[in-house]
């Protein structure tokens, strides 16, 4: 299987003094199943590498590709600063 672009964010606030919310969503959309969501915790100064599009799970009949949504939920104060950077195969 070929390599899936990919994406890091780094954080350079600090949550609980800086801000509150904004934390960092994935979103697994999956055939035939309800999406699953989860939030990545992150402190300050921490880095997430993550699938931009689709990443393979290993199923009952092989590897399939699954969706991948990335986001931020609802900055509810302060200001929240991160750095991105997308890594992919551009020729």
């Amino acid at each position: 299987m070929t390599a899936e672009p990919s994406s890091r964010g780094a954080r350079s606030a600090n949550p609980g003094a800086d801000f509150a919310g904004g934390e960092f969503v994935l979103t697994e959309q999956r055939p035939r199943m309800q999406s699953r969501p989860e939030v990545i915790p992150l402190g300050q100064g921490d880095a997430v590498i993550f699938a931009v599009h689709h990443r393979p799970v290993q199923g009952t009949r092989g590897v399939y590709r699954v969706n991948m949504r990335h986001g931020v939920s609802r900055l509810l104060s302060g200001h929240r600063h991160t750095l991105g950077i997308i890594f992919h195969d551009a020729a």
